[in-house]
């Protein structure tokens, strides 16, 4: 097979799959090759995978299968989870020329070459050394940026593959943090959303904690705005919650899934919180920072889940009012203990809940938006919008807001939202009146 000098990378699933995409087109772009919008034009196309649901694995084998119609054969690489989990099942089943799981990418490059050479290319290992130090400096330039700051997971929830996929929760070090931030800046980073499966959990050997973290990055120069996601409800330290009264730069959201409002069904999810102690967390996030969107996820369907158990989801919903949420109808994964037990709920039934649940949710989003308009506030310009002169940009709260500007990708521009929709909002710029 003839070395590639072209190449793509797809990423699947969450942000911390975007970040890895990222992370592996840098370690290609060093090594000589040019990247290419155009997956059908690349010599290597890397689908980065996520295994946390049936149809986004089944969608990798979809994608192989285009990639490959009209006789094409460019290298294809499957990375991620799906890559852990599946591993030589992968090339059993798909003949892919590299496969590589999420804490082995940085050997990315040499497998390529063994591929290229005719080697077998597959590295699913979870080395007790950390990949990031292998990786190249930071290349990113743009508003926004991601920074994975912890992986894996040691929750084990009943349902969730990511323990045997990501294997450990694992926190990058305090300084390997703050100088890669600090390069994402003075590579035009305005604002970093810091990431991990349970980013809350992130420490270190002296105690510092996601809040410690969180106050080191609002003293560089030159970044607005801090975020982070996913958290988990029993991470959720003091520290952290009075940091969105103390830090200005840290943004009013907060993502914190709850996955269902029922206590029996939390349990049998082993989610080791309970809705009341979910409920008193918002409570204390609310009184730290009282304009704070709140985000979640949920689950419906979850074996053995009764009408009376979902009910109690959406009384929880109604009783937080949520900005912004994600829903999706259970998933049975291979080896998680979730997929043995009794009490499977009929598809017709998740079906039914799940429309059930969303229509609330959107209700409350849309509540949310419409609750912005008249109000004033910053917007950080990521890219154009579709009509002439118009920008799109994010709120303090991320919602989508759309602007007819002359200011540039990158500027924080205060607006006041005049428009708002279920998915986006209008807003005007406001110029400030002349001494």
């Amino acid at each position: 097979m003839t070395t590639p000098k072209t190449f793509h990378v797809k990423s699947f699933g969450c942000q911390m799959n975007v970040y890895d995409g990222e992370r592996m087109a840098e370690l290609m772009a060093a090594q000589g090759l040019s990247a290419t919008d155009d997956a059908d034009a690349a010599d290597l196309v890397v689908l980065n995978t996520c295994h946390i649901r049936e149809k986004a694995t089944e969608k990798v084998y979809s994608d192989i299968g285009r990639l490959r119609k009209d006789g094409r054969k460019p290298m294809i690489a499957v990375a991620g989870c799906v890559a852990q989990a599946e591993g030589e099942e992968i090339v059993r089943r798909a003949k892919v020329d590299v496969v590589v799981g999420p804490q082995a990418y940085h050997n990315l490059p040499k497998l390529v070459a063994d591929a290229a050479a005719g080697r077998a290319a597959l590295d699913t290992d979870m080395p007790a050394a950390s990949k990031f130090g292998a990786l190249p400096g930071r290349r990113k330039s743009g508003p926004t940026a991601f920074l994975t700051v912890q992986e894996g997971c040691d929750k084990f929830c009943t349902y969730c593959v990511v323990p045997y996929t990501r294997g450990a929760e694992v926190s990058r070090p305090f300084d390997a943090i703050v100088a890669e931030a600090k390069a994402l800046v003075d590579a035009g980073a305005r604002e970093i959303t810091l990431l991990g499966q349970n980013v809350n959990a992130w420490d270190d050997a002296e105690g510092r904690g996601l809040h410690g973290l969180i106050h080191a990055l609002d003293r560089i120069e030159g970044l607005a705005r801090i975020r982070y996601t996913t958290s988990h409800p029993n991470d959720m330290r003091e520290g952290l919650i009075r940091a969105h009264a103390e830090v200005a730069k840290l943004m009013p959201y907060l993502h914190l899934p709850v996955q269902a409002g029922s206590d029996r069904i939390l349990k049998a999810m082993n989610r080791s919180h309970t809705r009341d102690s979910y409920l008193r967390i918002l409570d204390r996030v609310r009184a730290a920072r009282p304009d704070i969107a709140l985000s979640g996820d949920f689950i419906v369907g979850f074996p053995g889940e009764s009408d009376a158990d979902f009910e109690d989801t959406m009384s929880l919903v109604a009783a937080v009012g949520y900005a912004q949420c994600f829903s999706f109808k259970y998933s049975a994964r291979p080896g998680t203990p979730a997929a043995e037990m009794d009490g499977f709920v009929p598809a017709e039934v998740m079906d039914e809940r799940l429309q059930r649940l969303q229509a609330a949710l959107n209700a409350s989003q849309l509540a949310f938006n419409e609750a912005t308009m008249g109000k004033p506030c910053q917007v950080l310009l990521e890219r154009p919008g579709r009509k002439p002169g118009q920008k799109v940009g994010k709120s303090p709260w991320l919602q989508s807001v759309h602007l007819e500007t002359d200011a540039a990708i990158g500027d924080l521009v205060t607006v006041e939202i005049v428009q708002a929709g279920p998915n986006s909002l209008g807003g005007v710029e406001r110029v400030q009146a002349a001494a």
